[in-house]
């Protein structure tokens, strides 16, 4: 299995599961709460390291206690957390999320009061051990990029995929370097497309070279390859959604495994696809320890 190195957030949730989603200015009991460690790239190293992986954590975290929490679940899970920058002050970063028992479906509220990983910081870590490094595309945009291009110098053999969740300033820069770019549905739909085709067709491949992968919730996902050729694949939702909370996560570690298993594009999204489904199917990230089609 491969060492891989993820960078991004770590954070903790707090989940509110409630009977169907609340009006405006209304009141609602929850049926259950649970709190537990979230984090887009946090969550992706976690089904890694289920899967067999060595993983690590190259973010930023507060010490107190939210943060020694989130520190111990991942080492825990056996993510280390010896990349990551310690900070004395601030507050970890928080999702307060709403879940809906009648849909499955999820809505966040994030707060955090940390600084970004920075490329200093980055730039001191030993990156040669690692076969793997993803990275979500974090608000300061210029440092991923740096980031990135450092990963090239220092590990070239490295692969490198980027999640693109959502619009930020200067992402343009960030797409040419990777090796995969994991494009969140909604931010393709920000953009304006109805359905993935169409978006990954309108990407300009001399700007993103690399594998261009679209995820679409319940529509399944689709992917154009460096040879400019289109896959898609359906969704495998559960018998029943419990919690779609961490389903992309989940969807890009999956991904992440097969093409380190040289698994070709169409595979590699169907074992993703499904991976991500059983994932809505239960709470939480626990179990999640095989591939289908693996």
């Amino acid at each position: 299995m491969a060492e891989i190195l993820g960078v991004g957030v770590a954070a903790l949730d707090i989940v509110n599961e409630v009977a169907g989603y609340p009006a405006e200015d209304s009141e609602v009991r929850a049926e259950a709460q649970e709190v537990r460690r979230g984090g887009n790239a946090a969550n992706t190293l976690d089904v890694l390291s289920q899967l067999g992986h060595r993983c690590a954590w190259a973010g930023v975290w507060v010490d107190e206690p939210d943060g020694r929490r989130i520190v111990a679940d991942l080492e825990g899970r056996g993510v280390r957390t010896h990349t990551a920058r310690r900070r004395d002050t601030g507050k970890s970063p928080t999702s307060y999320i709403t879940l809906s028992r009648a849909t499955g479906s999820r809505t966040i509220v994030h707060y955090r009061d940390l600084p970004e990983l920075d490329a200093e910081a980055f730039g001191a870590l030993d990156l040669t051990p690692y076969r793997w490094v993803h990275f979500e595309g974090r608000p300061n945009t210029a440092e991923v990029g740096r980031m990135i291009r450092e990963v090239r110098r220092a590990n070239p053999h490295a692969g490198i995929s980027l999640e693109v969740e959502k619009p930020r300033p200067g992402l343009e820069h960030l797409l040419h370097d990777p090796d995969v770019v994991i494009f969140a549905g909604a931010y393709a739909r920000g953009e304006g497309y109805t359905d993935p085709e169409p978006f990954l067709n309108s990407l300009d491949p001399a700007a993103i070279p690399g594998l261009k992968v679209c995820t679409w919730g319940g529509e399944g996902a689709g992917a154009l390859d460096n040879a400019g050729r289109l896959h898609r694949v359906a969704a495998h939702p559960p018998a029943a959604v419990v919690d779609t909370v961490g389903a992309g996560d989940t969807f890009n570690a999956g991904l992440i495994h097969a093409l380190l298993a040289g698994w070709d594009v169409r595979r590699a999204l169907e074992a993703a696809a499904r991976l991500a489904g059983t994932k809505c199917g239960q709470a939480g990230l626990d179990g999640l320890k095989a591939v289908p089609g693996g």
